[in-house]
């Protein structure tokens, strides 16, 4: 239902209505102000009073076609869809041509899944309507819902035409140039919409992220600076400000921008940790340190946050310290890959291969299949002499990489480290057919096996073959 803003009408209306229920006394009211008390009900929420205002508003006026239609809204929002339809079915018949029977209709099909008979319907109160921005706008979400960003934003384009500080539709509009992966297109649409609305910060904002997109820091962080020129008071612009400098190498500047959006409301765990990592490319290992205990102290959920202690101690190889933060970090959420990750990276550091082949187990268990997870995960079995293990490992790890040389070339030295000499023969030969050139790979890390003789006759063999 398109309903007016509260603001439009006074509040007598809405004033007298809940006197009347304290009192139980019956005023009577217009059907124009039910209209307005049951929208201001709805637009705070306040169900169980719009009912009210509803109820009462037909037995006062049984014949008002809005009332109706607002019930049907009321029904549809609480599922009550049959009972909804039967009502349009009746106002139908009173009253063709109202577009409101049509949107509350989509709706239902909406509620359904029903999103392409939705958009037919939605057309139809397209037809019907004086101004249509707002049936646009409900078609620009079916079209979302079908995963149609094209016409989508089309819609919500439309939007923009009849109202250009729509901003809901704005955001709408671009990330469906996001989703379409247009970032040029979505330059181009914000540089026209800036001509025409060029102190709006929110359109300098999105035009920045789509800079950013795109690795154009400095156009980036010109847009952000128009942002905060528009509107000096936007958090969010600071913020993004502050991202470009670090891409350009200003930390000093970055963290100033991320001290501003610290002043202007509650510290966000977020903009410690980009001070803290500012200090630390600044080599200030102390001001590092001291921001990010005030990240995880601001926010102890913040999984980027024992990342960043973590890390610290790694680099400094403090792996105890290390161990003990990164520990802290799994008792919180134990499914985290990238906490277990880390975990493995330190357990080996400090040779607990044991204790890294099982970090290892529960990184990929939560989800890390990245290539490099495998063959750090060999080579700590490796380490502790499990030769068997490593090469099952590698054999996981190609079956998500089946063209990774170096998966291939590993496997190879393993069997050979293992004593396997028939298998490190087979693998050899696969993996050269995989990839000849990069027999290197083998070379370097296995350089007491590269230059065997049978080694040679195999490559020899291979070499001949592939003439």
């Amino acid at each position: 239902m398109m309903t007016p803003e509260s603001n439009e009408r006074p509040d007598e209306p809405i004033i007298k209505f809940e006197s009347m229920l304290k009192t139980d006394d019956i005023y009577f009211f217009d059907a124009e102000d039910f209209e307005d008390i049951v929208h201001h009900y709805l637009n705070n929420g306040k169900i169980s009073l719009a009912k009210k205002a509803i109820k009462i508003g037909l037995q006062q006026h049984p014949g008002c076609i809005e009332l109706k239609l607002l019930d049907v809204e009321v029904l549809v929002f609480e599922n009550n869809l049959d009972l909804a339809e039967k009502i349009l079915d009746e106002l139908q018949v009173l009253d063709s041509h109202n577009e409101e029977i049509y949107i509350q209709r989509a709706n239902i099909y909406s509620k359904q899944d029903n999103h392409e008979g939705a958009v037919v319907l939605l057309q139809k109160a397209l037809t019907l309507a004086t101004n249509g921005f707002e049936i646009q706008s409900m078609m620009g979400m079916e079209y979302l819902f079908m995963d149609d960003f094209k016409k989508a934003k089309e819609c919500f384009i439309k939007c923009l035409d009849f109202d250009d500080q729509d901003y809901t539709a704005l955001y709408n509009v671009i990330y469906c140039f996001e989703f379409l992966e247009d970032f040029d297109g979505a330059i181009y649409y914000l540089n026209d919409y800036l001509d025409k609305n060029p102190y709006c910060g929110i359109a300098w904002h999105q035009l920045g992220k789509q800079y950013a997109a795109k690795k154009l820091y400095a156009e980036a962080l010109t847009s952000y600076e128009f942002a905060i020129f528009s509107d000096d008071t936007f958090m969010g612009a600071y913020f993004e400000k502050g991202k470009m400098l670090e891409k350009l190498g200003r930390f000093k500047d970055a963290i100033e921008n991320y001290e501003t959006t610290i002043k202007m409301e509650d510290p966000t765990s977020h903009a410690y940790l980009r001070i803290g990592k500012c200090y630390e490319r600044l080599r200030n290992d102390e001001m590092a340190k001291y921001y990010f205990y005030h990240t995880v102290h601001e926010d102890p959920l913040l999984d980027k946050g024992w990342l960043a202690i973590t890390d610290f101690y790694f680099k400094k190889r403090n792996y105890k310290k290390a161990f003990y933060y990164i520990n802290k970090a799994i008792n919180i959420d134990g499914e985290n890959a990238d906490y277990w990750k880390k975990c493995a990276q330190i357990n080996n550091a400090l040779r607990n291969y044991h204790e890294a082949d099982f970090a290892y187990r529960q990184t990929v268990e939560f989800g890390d299949k990245e290539h490099e997870t495998w063959v750090k995960w060999a080579n700590v079995l490796a380490n502790n002499k499990d030769f068997e293990s490593a090469i099952q490992v590698l054999i996981q790890g190609q079956g998500y990489f089946p063209s990774s040389a170096k998966l291939a070339y590993k496997k190879v030295g393993l069997y050979l480290l293992n004593d396997d000499k028939i298998n490190a023969r087979i693998s050899l030969v696969d993996a050269l057919k995989l990839n000849f050139d990069e027999f290197t790979l083998f070379q370097k890390e296995y350089p007491q096996f590269s230059t065997a003789e049978w080694v040679l006759e195999v490559i020899e063999s291979i070499r001949k073959a592939s003439k």
